[in-house]
């Protein structure tokens, strides 16, 4: 299997830092600042760690990770002074333990031609955004790629994917609005192989994780793709909007029970102060997460390093 991210130069990868740096800000600063009032005031002790714990803990980082952090710092230093930097050092080095293993980078398969990658997610998580960043990425790396738009209840989804699709000269399969989604995926997959296509993305209607007729019609897409070709889809991407903090554990728990989700894409970061959540999905689904997304550019959508992310998010430089 190939890899569909390269190795970014010195430059680019400095450029994504900072915006990563940035994205992150209001997550890192609302830590840092718990953090700093929290070991200034005394030395540490069972309650200081306690307090961490419930500082992590309302920092959407979960109570898996929390308590492991939390232990961490405590671990050889009770009834001593540390500092703020310590403390971060500390649970930079544990969230980069915790997402080490899910800093998976998607895998193109060349021998599935066309590669069909459906994406999932609810309504407003940036899904069809990513989908167009997604082929600008595969476009440049030299792959031909088709687009289709499964999410046929929105106009503007359609129109949306259309215009993403004329930026990346990708061809697009759409219909019209109402159009029977699944049978919009079959022309699309068929229209695909008809013309050798590398990777055939596919959206979706944003479908709330509890509306069960609405789920029903995604679990018909996936069949009906099988018709086709019974690996499909090679990937089931969930895009995931960080600034709901908790639901998005619900909605990787719903999705991938229905629709077979391989890995994540975690959007809107630089929105929020519940970048952590993304720490709490990873210590409890072990899900690969491919991409993060920290702004609205075509270049705005980075392959997951955990180590950069976990320094972002501790407010440490890179």
């Amino acid at each position: 299997m190939n890899d569909s991210t390269t190795q970014a130069p010195d430059g680019a990868r400095q450029s994504w830092w900072r915006r990563l740096r940035g994205g992150l800000s209001r997550s890192s600063a609302s830590i840092a600042t718990a953090i700093s009032d929290l070991v200034s005031k005394r030395k540490l002790d069972a309650g200081v760690i306690e307090e961490l714990e419930e500082v992590l803990i309302r920092a959407d980082l979960g109570v898996e990770a929390a308590a492991r952090i939390a232990a961490a710092v405590g671990e050889g230093r009770y009834d001593k002074t540390v500092t703020a930097d310590e403390v971060k050092a500390i649970l930079a080095a544990e969230i980069e333990k915790i997402l080490d293993p899910a800093a998976v980078p998607l895998a193109i398969d060349p021998a599935a031609k066309p590669f069909v990658i459906l994406v999932a997610g609810v309504n407003g998580s940036g899904k069809t955004t990513t989908i167009g960043k997604l082929a600008a990425r595969l476009t440049r790396e030299g792959r031909h790629v088709m687009l289709a738009a499964g999410d046929t209840f929105r106009a503007a989804a359609i129109e949306q994917l259309k215009i993403w699709g004329e930026r990346t000269k990708s061809p697009v399969i759409a219909g019209v609005q109402g159009a029977d989604a699944a049978g919009l995926v079959y022309e699309a997959l068929a229209a695909a192989r008809a013309q050798s296509c590398d990777v055939l993305i596919v959206d979706t209607a944003g479908r709330l994780q509890n509306k069960a007729g609405l789920m029903d019609e995604l679990q018909k897409i996936v069949r009906v793709m099988k018709k086709l070709d019974p690996a499909a889809p090679h990937a089931v991407l969930l895009v995931l909007d960080a600034t709901v903090g908790q639901n998005a554990l619900s909605q990787v728990a719903e999705f991938s029970r229905i629709a077979g989700v391989t890995g994540l894409v975690m959007t809107k970061l630089d929105g929020t102060a519940r970048g952590g959540i993304l720490v709490a999905i990873a210590a409890k689904y072990r899900l690969p997460v491919h991409f993060i997304g920290v702004g609205e550019g075509i270049d705005d959508l980075a392959p997951f390093a955990a180590k950069d992310f976990a320094r972002a998010l501790a407010g440490l430089e890179t």
